[in-house]
């Protein structure tokens, strides 16, 4: 799907424009996540995965393709990318993986010197094309594409916003045809005029707009001749910078300047703004800064490889391994991880206890990504789809399975199963993070709250749920411990239920906000419908 547009371009009746391509009758990647294929097995899913470059003479979109490959762990739902020449902006997106919406023609087709790309799984807004990204906006200097990552909490508040902007030619209001808050933060940052009414630039209106924006964002955007990153006050989700021999980068993650051969130079900091151009970089801030990093990315979101604020998240995930040890220690043969994302933990964990390490457990790294949709027989299988036990491994042994975190418990419930049925002596379950029992609203698409395991039962009762001959997990100060960065500087609400802003009521947050508050018709083109009022 391509958006395209110019500073001398005009588009009739939208502010956007796309094409469906034919790829001779194959198939488009359709999106679904392991969750859609294996009801009930859901578990935190990740926020989303931004990358942006400034290049001349480089193949930018070669360059993001491979960036957003390193992210894909962040988003799996959808991809796209957005290049400039310096006269107009192309877009090119789809639904699925980055290696199922690009090949060799899309990217050759994205020429420039500058791009955005994301990675997109669903936080506010369905998962459907429309709400793909980057999103894609005309203004009256040219345009402008957008990434986002991260999720915002006054969303109803910026509808309000973009209903109230200046009409445009034909008294129609912006049209917003996507339903999630980042089309309405780049509709808000295309059409801001001073008290004067002339157009603002982009830069002038992310200083005026940004202010305004409550939640998690961490940004990269352009127009046809500079490229932007900023960063909420908070710093809830990461973003770095880093430096190409002729050019320079910003990403979600610091393993995605690894794998484009870009050298990490720091973190952009929380109330930031970036500008990259031809004059080279400026920085500005938009806000003081609070820090209020998420903890949830060293315990699962992020690479292992990446580093966040100064810390290694591989080394912190083994530190609460051995933590973990240290506070729950049971007697045990083999100490085995949930692959994959709770293999260091497990490795900190065999360290400190001294039980042997080993690898219980197969993972299909390919399940979930098919169009065959399987049978209710298949469906039986559950976690087997994803995980097979090596029974010559674990026959007869007493296991410690270390997994990175319990959502609802039905995966760890069909695990322990299968490890007995696989002939396990005994299986004791620890986990490398505490409970889970308080949603997140800045990125992170849990369970709600009355589907998480925790709340309602104790931790003795959730092992005898699991089956567990035990269960654990660390302590809040141990996992923080492990991380090394202050504990005020951290966000834990989805542990303790101290969010790092004041929240606005129940029914103005939530993944489908717009779905439910936005009316067919009229509200389609006109913000001014898209909430309700008093």
């Amino acid at each position: 799907m391509i958006l395209y547009g110019s500073a001398d371009q005009v588009f009739p009746n939208s502010d956007q424009w796309s094409i469906s391509p034919t790829l001779g009758g194959v198939p488009r990647g359709d999106g679904r996540l392991n969750h859609d294929l294996l009801p009930g097995e859901k578990g935190p899913q990740d926020a989303c995965g931004v990358f942006g470059v400034w290049a001349p003479g480089e193949e930018v979109a070669k360059l993001t393709y491979f960036g957003l490959y390193a992210l894909q762990h962040r988003g799996q739902e959808s991809a796209g990318i957005a290049v400039s020449n310096g006269s107009q902006i192309l877009v090119f997106k789809d639904m699925g993986l980055v290696s199922q919406v690009f090949d060799e023609t899309s990217l050759g087709s994205l020429q420039g010197h500058i791009a955005v790309g994301h990675a997109r799984y669903s936080t506010t807004g369905a998962s459907v094309w429309e709400n793909a990204q980057p999103t894609f906006r005309a203004t009256a200097h040219g345009s402008i594409a957008l990434g986002h990552n991260g999720n915002l909490v006054n969303t109803a508040q910026l509808a309000e916003m973009v209903a109230d902007l200046p009409k445009q030619e034909g008294g129609r209001t912006p049209r917003v045809a996507a339903t999630n808050d980042t089309d309405l933060l780049t509709a808000l940052l295309a059409a801001q005029v001073d008290e004067d009414g002339k157009p603002l630039t982009i830069e002038e209106a992310a200083h005026q707009v940004l202010p305004q924006v409550k939640g998690a964002f961490s940004l990269v955007f352009m127009d046809e001749h500079t490229l932007y990153a900023a960063r909420d006050p908070q710093g809830i989700r990461p973003l770095v910078l880093g430096r190409l021999e002729r050019g320079w980068v910003a990403a979600s993650e610091s393993a995605a300047l690894d794998i484009v051969g870009a050298s990490y130079v720091r973190e952009i900091e929380p109330g930031e703004f970036v500008a990259i151009d031809e004059n080279g970089l400026r920085t500005s801030r938009f806000a003081e800064a609070k820090p209020k990093g998420c903890v949830f990315e060293y315990v699962y979101l992020a690479r292992p490889d990446t580093d966040i604020a100064g810390r290694n998240v591989y080394l912190s995930r083994v530190e609460m391994g051995r933590r973990l040890a240290k506070e729950a220690p049971v007697e045990a043969d083999l100490v085995i991880p949930t692959p994959e994302s709770g293999t260091p933990a497990a490795i900190g964990y065999a360290e400190a206890s001294g039980i042997p390490f080993g690898a219980g457990l197969v993972k299909n790294a390919y399940v979930g990504r098919t169009f065959i949709q399987p049978s209710q027989t298949i469906r039986q299988l559950g976690i087997r789809l994803k995980l097979n036990p090596l029974k010559e491994v674990i026959k007869g042994k007493r296991l410690v399975v270390v997994d990175d975190s319990i959502v609802r418990g039905n995966t760890q419930r069909a695990l322990v199963r299968m490890l007995r049925e696989a002939g396990a002596a005994e299986v004791h379950i620890r986990i490398s993070s505490p409970p889970v029992k308080w949603p997140c609203f800045f990125g992170i698409d849990f369970a709600t709250r009355a589907e998480l395991i925790a709340n309602g039962m104790t931790i003795e009762e959730i092992g005898t749920s699991l089956g567990a001959d035990s269960l654990a997990y660390i302590s809040i100060d141990g996992m923080i411990e492990a991380t090394t960065i202050a504990k005020p500087n951290l966000c834990r609400a989805c542990f303790d239920g101290e969010y790092p802003m004041e929240l606005p009521d129940p029914e103005l947050l939530g993944k489908q906000l717009l779905e439910t508050e936005l009316a067919a018709g009229p509200a389609a083109t006109a913000a001014a419908d898209a909430i309700r009022r008093p």
